[in-house]
């Protein structure tokens, strides 16, 4: 089985528990007006690798996420456009005791029953989702992607009816996704999800300015500054993230 990478990053630290091997999948549905990997948006691009491949490089660095309770991390672009390449690397993760994990917007997600029937055979070998809720207001979330959230909020609903574990993320922007309403009804929504064992606010930031401006793109929030401290903790409230963490 071929998938087509972005990219890996050997030790990170911030995409699931422990040290994580980090697989940057290419391809993206959404367009998020603070992404910081506009370079995995288009499907054709990246690199072509097997299954075996990516383990052979994963297992490299096996000490180390054994020793801090890590592992492996799919992440994007958006991994589920790749699910029968995921479920051959999830397989082989698990048969070396390797701690799987999906980074996903969940923007993917249908009802298909060709689709859900994949999906279910990955959760069965995947430890681990973070899904990342952007923006709660439907029509604020199109602004923000470009994309309708409603397949995003059936994809919560979906892991917490098949128990999945879950962290779920949410990326705090000054002036498009802190409003306080849009939060608690954020927070609402979270507390009707079962097994979500994490809930994390995301600080924005400008890191990934850079490649937009390499690959021509006008960035979009040339304005918005990272939120201030007493903001996150706001969120952090609104969210109630000291009762999952």
């Amino acid at each position: 089985m071929i998938g087509r990478i972005h990219s890996t990053e050997s030790l990170g630290s911030v995409d699931g528990p422990g040290i994580r091997f980090v697989v940057f999948m290419q391809g993206c549905v959404l367009r998020c007006q603070y992404c910081h990997n506009p370079d995995t948006w288009e499907v054709n691009k990246g690199i072509e690798v097997t299954a075996d491949e990516i383990l052979q490089e994963a297992l490299s660095y096996k000490p180390f996420m054994d020793a801090s309770g890590g592992g492996l991390t799919v992440s994007g672009g958006e991994p589920l456009m790749q699910i029968p390449f995921l479920i051959e690397l999830f397989t082989k993760c698990k048969q070396q005791g390797i701690h799987t994990t999906i980074d996903t917007s969940g923007g993917v997600f249908s009802g298909d029953p060709h689709f859900i029937e994949r999906l279910e055979v990955l959760l069965q070998v995947t430890d681990l989702v973070l899904l990342d809720l952007k923006q709660i207001n439907n029509q604020k979330h199109q602004q923000l992607t470009g994309k309708s959230n409603e397949h995003i909020l059936q994809m919560a609903r979906f892991l917490s009816n098949h128990n999945q574990d879950m962290w779920i993320r949410h990326v705090l922007v000054p002036g498009i996704s802190d409003d306080e309403n849009d939060l608690q009804e954020l927070g609402d929504f979270i507390a009707t999800l079962k097994h979500v064992k994490k809930v994390e606010i995301l600080p924005y930031h400008t890191m990934g300015v850079y490649k937009w401006e390499k690959l021509g793109l006008v960035y979009p929030l040339q304005d918005v500054k990272p939120p201030s401290i007493e903001s996150i903790k706001q969120a952090e409230k609104y969210l109630h993230v000291e009762s999952y963490n």
